[in-house]
């Protein structure tokens, strides 16, 4: 269970297929207080933490993960957002966030306006029921309020802070975004299907 707030930015310094398997070697400020099977989100893609050597360390992708997310895109040199589970008792600033990327999204539009940036993006229109207008919705790990909805369109704003912290500086049109809808929003859902 991780919050989309995002702790620290990595660079991707290795990726090894292996098999319907990819291993990704990760630098990070992080990785000497990681552990080995422990899970950290990783452009919000939950991921276990398999070796760990000086400053890196390394996850192993399956064929379901690489299908449903932008790791299939990833490369050597790329940035990407860390932020380790959340602990019992930690304060919960941004949204419940299982690591479990519903599907992949692409940026339709970036503007930079005074003091903030605005983008837009669209999804998959059978995730439609997922997002509301003002709700939660979590970008390359990031906990943001949604608005502007549209059937398969959504808006978000980013702060400096956000911006200067996070991936979102090198997002620009085009590029390919995970997302995960509220999990409450798909239990309500599910709810009413049965």
């Amino acid at each position: 269970m991780f919050t989309g707030i995002i702790e620290t930015i990595a660079t991707i310094t290795d990726i090894a297929h292996d098999g319907s398997n990819v291993h990704f070697t990760i630098e990070s400020t992080l990785a000497g207080e990681l552990k080995i099977d422990q899970s950290v989100a990783h452009n919000g893609v939950c991921l276990t933490v398999v070796a760990i050597s000086g400053m890196t360390y390394k996850v192993t992708a399956v064929a379901e993960t690489l299908e449903k997310t932008s790791l299939r895109h990833w490369r050597t040199g790329d940035k990407i957002n860390l932020e380790r589970a959340l602990k019992l008792g930690d304060r919960l600033d941004g949204h419940f966030v299982q690591g479990h990327v519903d599907t992949t999204g692409k940026c339709i539009e970036k503007q930079t306006l005074e003091g903030s940036w605005l983008f837009r993006f669209r999804f998959p229109e059978k995730y439609a029921a997922l997002i509301i207008e003002k709700g939660s919705i979590c970008v390359n790990g990031v906990s943001l309020t949604a608005f502007n909805i549209g059937q398969n369109e959504f808006t978000v704003t980013i702060i400096p802070y956000t911006f200067t912290h996070t991936t979102f500086n090198t997002i620009e049109k085009d590029s390919v975004v995970n997302l995960e809808f509220d999990v409450l929003g798909k239990y309500l859902l599910r709810s009413r299907e049965v």
